[in-house]
């Protein structure tokens, strides 16, 4: 099973994206918010891939730029009812996190912001992920109503706290500086999160 590709870009579709790896094009379906985030056309990119295999279609990869991102579709696509295309439409609308948070205050209404999920599916979404690690980020960790940047003084959260001075919304903030971490390492400061954050932005 395929877990993880490190290519070049090829093409970005409506729903999924080529990735050029070693001259072999591989088709990698994603979600709305990943395919936005995608370096553009012949720039390196490294997809963490979850691999389905079905009696229609053969075998099927789903590409997520986090490995938080995968696995919070994994769980999702546990829970009966959510196929491929629900879990993606979830996480289009919530990150990781925020899923977290919702399912913490057991908000039916935002995970009812997917398309295609009703009302009876987004509860049985709340219900089945109560208890699990749906993301391990500090956001997600604690009371709701806690501002995020109380978690503590990372990275990170100091990138997020920057970015959102300069007058950029919490929640995008914290997807660019996650996705800055994700390429830069775990060993990254503040400042160079925050260059590469703003660069994101750019785009």
């Amino acid at each position: 099973m395929i877990g993880r590709l490190r290519g070049a870009v090829a093409e970005v579709g409506e729903e999924d994206a080529l990735i050029d790896v070693g001259g072999v094009g591989y088709v990698v379906r994603c979600g709305a918010r990943t395919l936005q985030r995608l370096p553009g056309e012949g720039e390196a990119t490294t997809l963490h891939v979850e691999s389905q295999w079905t009696e229609t279609g053969g075998l099927r990869l789903y590409g997520f730029l986090t490995r938080e991102d995968r696995s919070a579709f994994v769980l999702l696509l546990a829970i009966q009812g959510v196929g491929p295309k629900a879990a993606l439409a979830v996480l289009d609308v919530l990150a990781p996190a925020e899923l977290a948070q919702a399912v913490a205050r057991e908000d039916k209404a935002q995970i009812g912001r997917a398309q295609g999920v009703g009302p009876k599916l987004a509860q049985r979404i709340v219900t089945e992920l109560k208890d699990k690690p749906i993301s391990s980020s500090p956001l997600s960790i604690g009371l709701p109503s806690q501002p995020a940047l109380r978690a503590g003084p990372t990275p990170s959260g100091e990138a997020v706290a920057a970015l959102m001075g300069l007058g950029v919304a919490e929640a995008a903030a914290r997807r660019v500086v996650e996705q800055a971490a994700e390429r830069l390492g775990e060993e990254a400061n503040e400042a160079a999160l925050i260059k590469a954050a703003l660069q994101e932005l750019g785009r």
